[in-house]
């Protein structure tokens, strides 16, 4: 079953203390004019009625280890080493799609393009925080919903990441309707909007969740790798 949801900001909690530290500052420490960009762009936020979520849960998966590969309804996800090795006490998997939703990825991106792209930077920075946030949010609720039989949840993982090809996303994106949550794929396996977030989280008795998982990746390029000092 296909589960959906629409989110106000307000419901949401988005890691300021990451925004600041994408935007290169320490908490509590945005110099001008990033604290009035930053404030602008929250209560722009707040008005926000297009950020949406959407998972499936899929029983029949096979984990092989030897392949590093994940199989769900019939889809085959080269998912690397790392991931495999994630998922692989799972006996269900939870695939979802998180969007901030097309008005703020449009204003980021007309204010990056015009007169403001400090700004735009800002409402960028933003927008990515609102869409892990929803995924935030859809993993509790997933988490919620497999407790009732006992079972306990990893982390979520995405295509791009840990060696798993962005290529995938076409065959996550098969397991819903055309254009979930109002979020579309390039050829390339890009996502529009752009400040939209896709994954798979494994479900079982067994498995494992980590309070804090940068040592499994290895890219030295990730934004969040440097705000936590890693």
């Amino acid at each position: 079953m296909i589960k959906e949801f629409s989110f106000d900001f307000s419901e949401l909690i988005v890691d300021l203390e990451s925004v600041h530290g994408v935007l290169g500052f320490n908490q509590g420490q945005l110099p001008e004019p990033f604290d009035a960009y930053l404030e602008e762009a929250l209560s722009e936020a707040a008005n926000l009625n297009d950020i949406k979520a959407t998972y499936r849960i899929l029983e029949n998966v096979v984990i092989d280890l030897k392949s590093r590969t994940v199989e769900a309804n019939g889809e085959l996800f080269k998912v690397g080493k790392t991931v495999c090795q994630e998922l692989a006490a799972s006996e269900s998997l939870a695939f979802y799609i998180c969007t901030a939703g097309k008005q703020i990825s449009e204003k980021s991106e007309i204010l990056l393009k015009g007169d403001d792209p400090v700004l735009g930077y800002v409402y960028n920075v933003l927008g990515s925080s609102i869409a892990e946030a929803a995924a935030d949010k859809i993993e509790s609720f997933i988490k919620m919903e497999v407790e009732i039989s006992g079972m306990k949840i990893t982390n979520r993982y995405s295509p791009g990441y840990c060696n798993w090809s962005v290529a995938d996303q076409h065959k996550l994106f098969s397991f819903f309707h055309d254009s979930p949550c109002g979020v579309r794929l390039t050829d390339s396996a890009l996502m529009h909007p752009v400040k939209s977030t896709s994954g798979v989280i494994g479900i079982g008795k067994t498995v494992k969740y980590r309070d804090y998982q940068c040592t499994l990746c290895k890219s030295v390029d990730c934004v969040y790798r440097r705000v936590k000092g890693h």
